[in-house]
């Protein structure tokens, strides 16, 4: 979820929840001074009431008359009681609900029921008075908040939308540049134009990091670079001389045996050194020359390459192109890709095994028949890892295939099937 839109998510519920309690406070104030009103009222009624009740000469046809009517034709109802029950009777207001003559539905009245004595009896009052109106308002009121809650929740989204939308145009800017910004291409350091403190100190942070970035990068380029040239170049001499003292025969057969395991070690630790470089030139990112590639004659090319290999180790390779495969990165690493995943193949098989390449819809497939069980699938692209100690093998080789899916966003996978290793590499 996008940042103004978490922000209008808590301004709305934080409204509704201002809205909501001071909604609630207003209703009960209200409700309170509306109550209070009618009280008074009330209170004015019974005042009145009595008052004709003790100038009325003939109380008791009243008396009977107000009970007939029974609130229908008046707004009180006068019935005797007991003497107990008068003493122990308070002013007492109560919200009721009465239902008229010729109304279907009941109306809500505010009643005040009270107590009064005359000529030695005693007498229950109760005086009525219609809230209608008062619950048209609080309804009026609950429309109200409700609507208020509407309006602001649209205006926090128009505001969110537009004003803080244009707010945040500096930090999105900068995002945007950073998710582009690459450290093998020289970028310039990505630029927003923002008197905000915040975001002025949010490029500086970030300037501050890519320079730092850029340094380090530079440091490790520079010292891939100076390695492929300071450690090849006396590995090649000793192998050099290493050779010309073989052939000059003047060696026994001890000496001979030494040197040719040393020169065997030599060989290793060259191969060793530039797979070790290259793997620091993928993951530096040094590799930038991308490219459309036609995998189907990158991969027959390949295993034509290694078709006097694949004879020595008594290894069949076949191609099945069920789907044309294109893809676009950089060649050397494209070649370096197919090239070790045949390899490493060929190498951990047996005489007479096989190795099958299959290319389906962006899916490149590599089996080949086992030597032994299945490898560890968490250990095999590790670094200088080895199912069997190999003077051949320097260990690099499916981890450097790693480095190159890594670097394009590739899946590698391994299974083990039928006795078979299946290697497979998914192209997005």
């Amino acid at each position: 979820m996008k940042l103004h839109n978490q922000a209008l998510k808590y301004l709305s519920v934080s409204i509704f929840i201002i809205v909501s309690i001071w909604a609630a406070i207003f209703y009960i104030n209200l409700m309170d001074e509306i109550h209070d009103s009618i009280d008074d009222s009330l209170e004015r009624d019974k005042a009145v009431i009595l008052k004709k009740l003790q100038e009325d000469p003939d109380f008791e046809q009243t008396l009977r008359a107000g009970i007939q009517a029974a609130f229908t034709e008046s707004n009180f109802l006068i019935r005797e009681i007991s003497g107990e029950s008068a003493r122990a009777a308070r002013d007492l207001y109560t919200d009721t609900v009465m239902y008229l003559l010729g109304e279907d539905d009941g109306e809500p009245f505010r009643m005040l029921t009270t107590a009064f004595t005359r000529g030695g009896k005693f007498y229950q009052l109760k005086v009525i008075s219609s809230t209608v109106e008062e619950d048209d308002l609080i309804e009026d009121l609950f429309w109200a908040v409700f609507w208020l809650y509407i309006v602001l929740l649209i205006s926090v989204a128009v505001i969110n939308n537009f004003i803080l939308k244009k707010l945040w145009k500096p930090f999105y800017s900068l995002l945007q540049q950073l998710k582009n910004f690459r450290i093998d291409r020289n970028d310039p350091l990505p630029d927003i134009q923002t008197n905000t403190r915040e975001f002025l100190e949010l490029k500086a942070a970030s300037d501050a990091l890519i320079s730092h970035t850029l340094d380090v990068f530079s440091s490790q380029k520079q010292f891939t670079e100076n390695a492929a040239h300071e450690l090849q170049t006396p590995l090649a001499v000793m192998t050099g001389k290493l050779e010309l003292t073989l052939e000059r025969g003047k060696l026994d057969e001890t000496d001979a045996e030494t040197i040719s395991q040393t020169l065997q070690m030599v060989n290793r630790l060259s191969k060793l050194n530039k797979a070790l470089l290259l793997l620091s030139k993928i993951e530096n990112r040094q590799f930038t020359d991308d490219q459309p590639i036609d995998l189907n004659a990158l991969v027959k090319q390949t295993a034509a390459d290694l078709e006097e290999f694949s004879s020595f180790k008594q290894v069949e390779v076949s191609v099945e192109d069920i789907a044309s495969v294109g893809i676009k990165m950089d060649h050397t690493l494209a070649h370096m890709l197919v090239s070790n995943l045949l390899k490493n193949a060929i190498i951990h098989n047996v005489p007479g095994g096989s190795v099958r390449v299959i290319l389906e819809e962006q899916l490149l497939t590599v089996r080949n028949t086992a030597a032994g069980d299945a490898l560890p699938a968490d250990q095999i692209f590790k670094r200088f890892y080895k199912d069997a100690p190999s003077a051949q093998s320097t260990g690099l080789g499916l981890s450097i295939v790693q480095a190159i899916c890594k670097r394009y966003g590739f899946i590698v996978r391994y299974a083990f099937e039928k006795k078979e290793h299946h290697f497979s590499v998914r192209f997005n």
